[in-house]
């Protein structure tokens, strides 16, 4: 029944073909009307259960009076050709135009899928072999985005914006998160939000290879958690340089920034005040683990012996002591106490020199050494605090504290 039904429409499609190619249009009048009416033939294809396709084609006429109706002829079974109701040139016309193809059974059942279509081993001109343009494949898998930027126009844009997408793809699924963005309806967005934020445009491109995730982010639970910070009286300068020296800070909820804030406050026995300085100096306080610093405050309280407000004291100068290695912390402490006769107080006042590379406070402890120099206390003479130790530069420090050459410097770092 299928097949059959196939083969109607087929036959259907090439007949209507051939009557658009032969049969010019009709005029068709109304008679009994002083208005003319135009009309068109139906097509009748009316095919036997016995395979034997007849065709036949009908034309039906309605005419009334002012309306359009079956003649009388109508009612008795029988119909006027619509070229009887013609004038005689019109009728002379058409005798010639009217003049069907020869539809004959091999045309019918011939199967139009099956004639072939060009192939693709077909001989062509040079001309149009120069005119054929090859694209690039697109792999279907790969390790780096950059064989997708070609075929990205999201990829483009943020290459042109300034991110790295050599970073981003090294973090996990975000090459596959910008592969599945669109610029101008998910990423515009976002890029508008950080500007509003205070976010500059030259930071926009590194702002978003430290933190492609935020693009999957919903624009109102980010206004959401701005709104938070502005409740804590927060300026919007403050916000502005939090979010851009900590990007991970406005994936984090309400809820996560709020303990996080706690966490400082009743860990450290801050103020509000306080803490909040605390963490507009060090925002990523707010984003990173806490571990490591619950880790280090038990460090400067318990191995290092610092008493609980010299601890605040060292922190609220030099936030960056709570995220140090724990390490590195104990090993300049120890030369700095134990070998260069540092007191507690000492270095509660100039906690800077924690954040200072350990070598380079052994090589100048040592050169000053040398010269007879090392003079750390401030009640005696020839002073040289913590700060003027580690901060200046090296021929600063040698004409300045050491009163000696850089020349000497270099020379004596050679000997050790």
């Amino acid at each position: 029944m299928a097949l059959w039904a196939r083969q109607v429409s087929r036959w259907r499609c090439l007949l209507q073909t051939a009557r658009a190619a032969e049969f010019p249009r009709r005029l068709r009048i109304c008679s009994g009307t002083a208005q003319a009416c135009r009309g068109f033939a139906s097509l009748a294809l009316l095919p036997s259960r016995n395979d034997v396709f007849p065709w036949r084609l009908q034309a039906y006429r309605h005419v009334s009076a002012g309306s359009c109706s079956p003649p009388d002829s109508a009612k008795d079974g029988s119909f006027s050709s619509p070229e009887s109701n013609l004038p005689s040139p019109v009728k002379q016309e058409q005798a010639k135009a009217e003049t069907l193809p020869d539809l004959n059974a091999k045309i019918l059942y011939e199967d139009w899928d099956d004639i072939p279509s060009s192939s693709a081993l077909e001989e062509i001109s040079e001309e149009e072999a120069v005119q054929i343009i090859a694209e690039p494949l697109l792999p279907l898998r790969s390790s780096t985005l950059r064989d997708y930027v070609d075929h990205s126009e999201t990829l483009a844009k943020l290459v042109n914006l300034g991110v790295d997408l050599s970073q981003v793809e090294k973090r996990q699924k975000a090459g596959q998160l910008l592969l599945t963005l669109d610029f101008e309806k998910d990423i515009r967005k976002i890029l508008l939000f950080l500007k509003d934020v205070g976010v500059e445009d030259n930071q926009l491109g590194p702002f978003l290879t430290k933190n492609p995730y935020i693009l999957a982010e919903d624009v109102e639970a980010l206004e959401t958690r701005v709104a938070y910070l502005k409740s804590k009286k927060f300026g919007k300068a403050e916000i502005a340089q939090m979010v851009s020296r900590a990007p991970y800070l406005l994936l984090f909820s309400v809820e996560r920034l709020d303990n996080r804030l706690g966490f400082f406050k009743n860990e450290l026995g801050f103020s509000v005040k306080k803490t909040k300085d605390l963490v507009i100096r060090l925002p990523r306080l707010l984003t990173g683990k806490l571990e490591p610093v619950k880790e280090n405050l038990q460090v400067c309280q318990i191995e290092l012996g610092f008493q609980h407000n010299e601890i605040q004291q060292i922190v609220f100068k030099t936030p960056k002591i709570l995220t140090a290695s724990k390490k590195r912390l104990k090993q300049t402490f120890d030369y700095l106490h134990n070998i260069m006769g540092i007191p507690h107080h000492m270095l509660t006042r100039f906690p800077q020199v924690f954040n200072s590379k350990l070598l380079r406070i052994k090589e100048r402890h040592m050169f000053l050494t040398f010269l007879g120099r090392a003079q750390y206390d401030p009640a005696q003479p020839s002073y040289i605090s913590l700060d003027q130790l580690v901060s200046l530069p090296d021929e600063v420090f040698c004409t300045e504290i050491a009163k000696a050459s850089i020349q000497d410097f270099e020379k004596f770092l050679k000997t050790l």
